[in-house]
C-alpha cells in the first residue's frame, strides 16, 4: 500500500499578557468583568505565573485552532517574547466558545515536546468513488514528539488509493523530523463495504376459508318429499 504524508508547520501567533496579582473565584469574575480572563504560565525550573488576558483577543485567537498545537510568541509586560503552547482552556459550558481559563506552557527552541496534533484526510478513496463503499475515521488525532521548530498544525493523510477493506493505520503515517508515539497498530481511518438496509420480507396473511354450506336445491326436496 502506497502512503503519502505532508505536514503544514504551526502558525505562530502573538499575544501580549499583564502580571496579575489577584487570585481566587471572585477574583477571577471580577476580572471577566472587565473583559478581561485569567491565566498561568508553567516554566521548566521557575514558579508558576498568573496573567491576565485580553478576553476578545483570546476568543478569536481560539477560533478554529487545535490548542495543543498552537505555538504562540506570547509577550509579557514588555518583556522579551517567549514562546508558548496551549495546554489547556477552561470554557464557559453554557457557552462553550467563551474561554474562562488559561494555561499556558513555555517551551524552549532545543526541548522536546509532546502532544496531540490533529489528522487530516486528504482525497476520496477509490473504493468510495467507484465502488460505494464508506471512509470511516475513529482516529483523529496523533500523539507525537517533535521539537518546537518542527510543529505541525495537522497531518495531512492521501487516502486515494484505499479500496474496500483497505485501512491506514499509525504505522503508515510519516511525520518529518518526529517521532510519532500513537499505538502502531491503531487503525486510522478504513473503507468499509456499503451499508445496506435490511429487506425485511413481507408477510402474507392467508385468507381464513370459511365452510361451505352443503344443501340440495329446494326443488330437488321438493320431488324426494312427493316420492315418500
Amino acid at each position: 500500500m502506497t502512503r503519502k504524508d505532508t505536514e503544514r508547520m504551526a502558525q505562530t501567533l502573538q499575544l501580549t499578557a499583564t502580571p496579575r496579582t489577584t487570585t481566587g473565584k471572585g477574583a477571577a469574575r471580577s476580572l471577566r468583568r472587565t473583559g478581561r480572563i485569567p491565566a498561568v504560565i508553567y516554566r521548566h525550573g521557575r514558579a508558576p505565573e498568573s496573567l491576565e488576558l485580553d478576553a476578545t483577543v483570546v476568543t478569536r485567537l481560539l477560533g478554529g485552532l487545535a490548542s495543543g498545537a498552537t505555538m504562540i510568541d506570547l509577550t509579557i509586560a514588555g518583556r522579551e517574547p517567549v514562546k508558548v503552547l496551549i495546554r489547556d482552556v477552561q470554557r464557559d459550558p453554557v457557552r462553550p466558545s467563551t474561554p474562562l481559563h488559561l494555561d499556558l506552557y513555555e517551551v524552549r527552541a532545543d526541548e522536546v515536546v509532546t502532544l496531540e496534533v490533529p489528522v487530516h484526510l486528504v482525497g476520496i478513496p477509490d473504493g468510495v468513488r467507484n465502488f460505494g463503499g464508506v471512509l470511516d475515521h475513529p482516529m483523529h488525532k496523533l500523539e507525537i514528539e517533535v521539537l518546537p521548530a518542527h510543529l505541525p498544525s495537522h497531518i495531512d493523510v492521501d487516502v486515494t488509493h484505499l479500496g474496500i477493506g483497505q485501512q491506514v493505520f499509525v504505522r503508515d503515517i510519516v511525520v518529518p523530523n518526529a517521532k510519532v508515539l500513537s499505538d502502531p497498530d491503531q487503525p486510522v481511518c478504513t473503507v468499509v463495504p456499503p451499508r445496506t438496509e435490511p429487506v425485511e420480507t413481507p408477510v402474507v396473511e392467508e385468507a381464513t376459508a370459511e365452510p361451505e354450506l352443503i344443501r340440495k336445491p329446494k326443488a330437488d326436496e321438493d320431488e324426494a318429499d312427493e316420492e315418500e
